[in-house]
């Protein structure tokens, strides 16, 4: 096996002293540093869009930092390309399983080197892989098919990749996302002994308290892309972490918004449960009423049951108990449904989520209504020239920027995706807007522009039903705020007067 030539040997310590990164006006990273000790467990916490995978991104050689020194072992290295930071012992494990689904785990290594011979000596580099193997807290089967192994062991084969490509500081981005709560255990609980064991140095990015209280030894919090704190995990609870994360905030209303009374009740929804892709409870005997002409914002650190409500009710996922009404009647979210209740939604990623990216513009636009007049004769034979016409206006209305309506969806930008899905949303009569981080990595004109949309729709008595992780967007927008956590509501209140110190300690759990 091929060796890094200069990889630290043991657990490697790493600190970030001033990095800051900026993209184009927007800064994603300011003067952030951070110190990781050698052989720790250290989480990065941090809403989305706080900075931390811009934050490991530059670590790991994907974006170099404006500004700004890293230093592995005291000393300081020159990190500009991801083989620096293999060649320096990093390596990173993604949210998601990179491993090739039809190799074998073996194959799957021997690929992952630098340098892979021309003719493998196949005999002799399992030899030397079950040899590694045999020195590590855990195995895998080398002979199987990636495809076959449980979500646990893909894992598990993900970390070990790192360490027999001698990475011996390691990056885990949501590493449990996709395990279920023993899997998730059974990994962070290997990982940890391997830390006290002095083998390797872990940066792991989470979301869930519950696994930084079990496992991690200190925590780095950004917010807004600064430094917001750090500190030992054992002289640290979840609400003051919670605290870094959110801040002290001015409840702030937005500027255009019409004071009304709230109407009658649109969306009802009764002790809903829905499990996760995993068959793990994800939303919890959740009820909640929405009424006409008011927006209410579900709060809620990521992960705690907000992608699972939001595909129940956009007719993405199948409820497993529970009750969902609109207008009194019970809801399944078909299609027939939505456009009889008439409910709109813009869930999270738009275009992976509600666009069919080679398809244009115009054709996108036409989802909601390509089978009825005027964009069809008898339900069948589809009629491109009006389809073209409504789409010509939308484009106007909403200012989506794009060379034309016969352009694919896919080459536009993310705000104009965005802008295009809810002009689709919302260009007829709308009683129900269902909304999913609608400004998600979007520039500022274009959250201005989306949240004026939202506002505007309950203005006119449209029922809005806001998630987001962004608090600050929930503050600004909605008229209601309830609190999510592991798929309950924990809090409820009035955004006017809200009390931020509260909902920080409901994000936490308390």
């Amino acid at each position: 096996m091929a060796a890094n030539a200069h990889a630290p040997s043991g657990a490697p310590a790493l600190e970030v002293i001033g990095y800051s990164k900026r993209f184009g006006s927007f800064a994603a990273l300011d003067d952030v540093s951070m110190k990781v000790r050698s052989g720790s467990f250290h989480v990065l916490l941090g809403e989305n869009g706080a900075g931390k995978s811009t934050l490991v991104k530059c670590i790991m050689g994907y974006y170099t930092p404006d500004d700004g020194q890293i230093m592995i072992n005291n000393r300081e290295v020159e990190i500009g390309h991801p083989r620096q930071a293999h060649a320096h012992g990093l390596g990173m494990v993604y949210q998601h399983f990179t491993l090739v689904p039809n190799m074998t785990v073996l194959e799957n290594f021997l690929l992952s080197r630098p340098h892979v011979p021309a003719v493998v000596d196949w005999t002799r580099e399992r030899a030397e892989l079950e040899a590694f193997l045999a020195g590590m807290p855990f195995t895998v089967p080398l002979d199987s098919a990636v495809a076959d192994l449980a979500a646990g062991e893909k894992q598990k084969a993900e970390i070990l990749r790192q360490l027999y490509l001698q990475c011996r500081f390691i990056i885990l981005d949501e590493p449990t996302s996709v395990l279920t709560p023993g899997e998730a255990d059974e990994v962070l609980g290997t990982i940890k002994r391997m830390t006290r064991r002095g083998l390797i140095t872990v940066l792991m990015i989470t979301h869930k308290f519950r696994e930084v209280n079990a496992f991690a030894d200190a925590v780095t919090v950004l917010r807004r892309g600064r430094l917001a704190g750090a500190g030992k995990v054992a002289d640290l609870d979840n609400a003051a972490m919670a605290e870094m994360m959110i801040g002290h905030r001015d409840v702030k209303q937005a500027v255009d918004r019409v004071a009304r009374a709230a109407g009658t009740p649109v969306l009802e929804i009764d002790d809903l449960r829905a499990t996760d892709d995993s068959g793990q409870e994800a939303v919890d005997s959740l009820s909640l009423t929405v009424h006409a002409g008011e927006i209410v914002g579900i709060a809620g650190v990521s992960g705690n049951g907000q992608r699972e409500l939001i595909e129940v009710l956009g007719g993405q996922r199948h409820a497993v108990g529970g009750v969902v009404r609109v207008h009194g009647e019970a809801y399944g979210a078909t299609r027939a449904e939505m456009l009889r209740h008439k409910v709109a939604c813009l869930p999270e990623e738009p275009l992976r989520n509600a666009c069919v990216g080679h398809m244009s513009v115009a054709e996108n636009m036409a989802f909601r209504r390509f089978d009825q007049p005027p964009n069809a004769s008898g339900g069948i034979w589809l009629r491109r020239a009006p389809m073209r016409a409504a789409a010509r206006a939308l484009i106007e209305r909403y200012r989506v920027k794009t060379r034309s309506p016969d352009s694919p969806i896919a080459s536009l930008s993310g705000g104009n995706v965005q802008r295009a899905v809810l002009a689709r949303e919302l260009s007829g009569d709308v009683d129900l807007l269902i909304v999913a981080n609608p400004c998600f990595g979007l520039d500022f004109g274009a959250v201005a522009e989306i949240r004026a949309q939202i506002v505007a729709a309950r203005n006119r008595g449209v029922a809005v039903l806001l998630v987001s992780e962004d608090l600050d967007e929930i503050l600004e927008l909605a008229d209601r705020i309830a609190v999510i956590f592991e798929g309950r509501l924990r809090h409820e209140t009035a955004s006017c007067g809200a009390d931020i110190g509260v909902i920080g300690r409901a994000m936490a759990g308390h």
